[in-house]
């Protein structure tokens, strides 16, 4: 059914700290009409992102407008000849049913055949990107290496974990907040070992997974796990630091970890990273892992939420741990 109304979502207040759904606003208004040199997209698929939280304190998203984010629509009218009625986009105008966009804020999806079009916002979009950048990029992980992964059960995490046992590594090791996650990371993603962070010090835990140590760690948390993984590396350990997610919520600026200096009594190589500044390996990625999603030595791990009218809650449930695998928002028939 085609909708005759557009609905966005706006951020009105900022959080102090976990964010709550009187944060945000659902606003209606009329379907755009597009001007020449733009193109009208529905979009079908939302994705929802720990960076998010980040991007809704001061100084970042503006308050009273459409939030941003990564988006799969179907252009359904065009006033562009580079952009057809029926082609399938990747874009940035999310938390809205209806975009208007320029070819040059787009890029058209070819079709996998037997690959999920959502996985162009999971394993084979940023999520996967971001996975892939920290490994070959940063930790430049090499076969025959151990690798601890934190929050592993997540979107980046997973497929962290994945694309690792394809790179060769010999033990991969996960954290995750739930029995439950933790069966799913050693059954249905292949990892060697994973625990429950809530069972007791993230480093005696990820010891007795790893009593040999661990050659580079993958660091989606920061906090505990940083100074466990710091506790647990061997010299010479890297580590990829690419999110802080334990930390989002807190007013005070983080703790350095209680062990930083053993970054330099181990010789260990830290480096932060983010995703946006490696664009240009998206076309190696796919080439990389579409063939094994195909085989299904790849699983394309996600959580969908259906309905527009859920996508604050989907954004607050995935801060909470509720998802595994990427948390998507389905907004209209693939």
């Amino acid at each position: 059914m085609t909708r005759t109304r557009a609905q966005y979502v706006h951020q009105v207040s900022r959080p102090t700290g976990a964010p709550v759904p009187g944060n945000f606003a659902f606003v209606e208004g009329p379907v755009p009409a597009p001007e020449p040199g733009t193109a009208l997209v529905e979009n079908v698929y939302l994705s929802v992102d720990p960076y998010m939280r980040e991007a809704m304190d001061e100084g970042h998203w503006e308050l009273g407008t459409p939030l941003e984010g990564r988006s799969i629509g179907r252009v359904i009218d065009s006033r562009t000849p580079e952009l057809a009625v029926g082609d399938l986009v990747f874009h940035r105008y999310a938390w809205r049913t209806h975009a208007l966009v320029r070819p040059a804020e787009v890029r058209v999806l070819p079709p996998l055949a037997g690959i999920p079009l959502s996985a162009y916002l999971g394993v084979l979009g940023g999520t996967g990107l971001t996975a892939y950048v920290g490994l070959t990029r940063v930790l430049r992980l090499q076969p025959g290496e151990s690798l601890f992964v934190s929050a592993a059960a997540g979107g980046v995490g997973g497929a962290v974990g994945q694309i690792a046992r394809l790179l060769g590594a010999e033990r991969i090791i996960g954290s995750a907040g739930s029995a439950a996650k933790v069966k799913h990371l050693t059954e249905r993603l292949g990892f060697d070992a994973a625990f429950d962070y809530h069972d007791g010090p993230v480093a005696e835990l990820l010891g007795r997974a790893a009593p040999e140590g661990i050659d580079a760690y993958f660091d989606n948390v920061g906090g505990e796990h940083l100074a466990g993984a710091i506790d647990v590396l061997r010299e010479h350990g890297r580590i990829a630091w690419c999110g802080a997610v334990s930390q989002y919520n807190s007013a005070e600026p983080a703790a350095a970890p209680r062990n930083l200096y053993d970054v330099v009594y181990k010789s260990l190589r830290l480096e932060g990273f983010l995703v946006r500044n490696h664009r240009a390996v998206q076309q190696e990625l796919e080439e990389f892992l579409v063939p094994h999603l195909r085989s299904g030595r790849v699983v394309a791990d996600e959580t969908v939420v259906e309905g527009f009218d859920r996508v604050v809650d989907a954004f607050l449930g995935m801060l909470r741990g509720e998802n595994t695998g990427k948390m998507i928002v389905q907004t209209a028939q693939a």
